[in-house]
């Protein structure tokens, strides 16, 4: 797949399948359609389209699509929102309409699926041996009709190259947030995501829910320690010296840390290091081992030990993915 460009946008296909997930169904168009070059140019040409007619939403309301099914033969890249559809999502098969639509896409088409878009991934036998994830209310059901499938609900998003998948609802921005990310850089991502007031990144490996409750940040607890050490991610920090900050012990800044985030200090820290690095990574030419002193990861190979580890890659081969052209 060629790489897009303000001159030669990206065809995304949102398939709407009734009855639809209206929210899952509105957000390719949303964030896709807010990712743009500095000077306001649209780096995607998303075309929302269904089988024919008025599509029926799950939500109380009925939409009429731009696009016929037309649209996917023409598509760099199809996504299927949450849908209700039962075929798919009981049996493990396709009506007929939906199996000649999907039968135009063409080969090396990208292919993604939000919520229970994957049922319809699934019955297509995109999903065939390959990991991938839906609702985690969902899982189970899931597993029944597709136990072919490497199914990990645990997880936001999964990226398989040319076949990803995401979580429930809000999952699908994190999905398409990680598509512009990889399409064009962090910094086209940022951007959108700061035009739709959503969080730039949320790893796809983070777990889909949390169920303990998760205090809102402000001037109390430890939020502005957080906001001191995101400062200073250049620099040695122990636990001691954050709860020093915090003006607290360092039991009840541990307990108070990881009431608030969900995580330990020392955990959160090195996510935080590891982000800032790959965000020097696609940002920057500075070499390995400035990056890494500059993250607060001491060595180039302390760097690549930990990308490896959170990421899969080394940091050269991050940079080549990742980095704006």
């Amino acid at each position: 797949m060629s790489r897009p460009s303000s001159s030669n946008p990206h065809v995304i296909a949102v398939l709407a399948l009734e009855p639809v997930v209206g929210f899952d169904l509105t957000i390719p168009p949303t964030v896709f359609g807010a990712a743009t070059t500095a000077d306001g140019s649209k780096l995607y040409d998303v075309r929302v389209c269904g089988l024919g007619g008025p599509v029926r939403a799950g939500a109380g309301f009925t939409l009429t699509p731009d696009h016929g099914p037309e649209a996917l033969a023409a598509a760099d890249t199809v996504i299927v929102p949450g849908t209700y559809i039962r075929q798919p999502r009981y049996d493990g098969t396709l009506p007929d309409d939906l199996a000649a639509a999907l039968a135009t896409i063409r080969p090396g088409t990208r292919i993604a699926s939000i919520c229970t878009g994957a049922f319809v991934l699934g019955a297509a036998g995109y999903l065939d041996g390959r990991p991938a994830t839906t609702h985690w209310e969902r899982a189970e059901l899931f597993r029944s009709v597709y136990p072919q499938v490497k199914l990990d609900e645990d997880r936001l998003f999964i990226d398989d190259g040319d076949v990803l998948s995401s979580a429930g609802l809000a999952a699908g921005i994190d999905l398409c947030l990680h598509l512009i990310r990889r399409d064009f850089g962090s910094e086209v991502a940022n951007r959108a995501a700061r035009h739709c007031v959503v969080a730039p990144w949320r790893d796809g490996g983070q777990s889909q829910f949390i169920e303990h409750a998760v205090p809102e940040e402000g001037s109390e607890g430890t939020s502005p320690t957080r906001a001191w050490a995101l400062r200073h991610l250049s620099t040695e920090m122990s636990l001691s010296a954050m709860a020093a900050y915090a003006q607290m012990s360092v039991r009840t800044f541990s307990r108070r840390f990881k009431a608030e985030t969900g995580q330990s200090p020392g955990t959160w820290l090195l996510q935080q290091r590891v982000r800032h690095a790959c965000h020097l990574l696609e940002t920057t030419g500075l070499p390995v081992d400035r990056i890494a002193e500059e993250a607060g990861l001491g060595t180039a190979a302390s760097l690549r030990h930990h990308l490896r580890s959170e990421l899969g890659v080394s940091p050269l081969a991050y940079r080549k993915t990742f980095r704006a052209s």
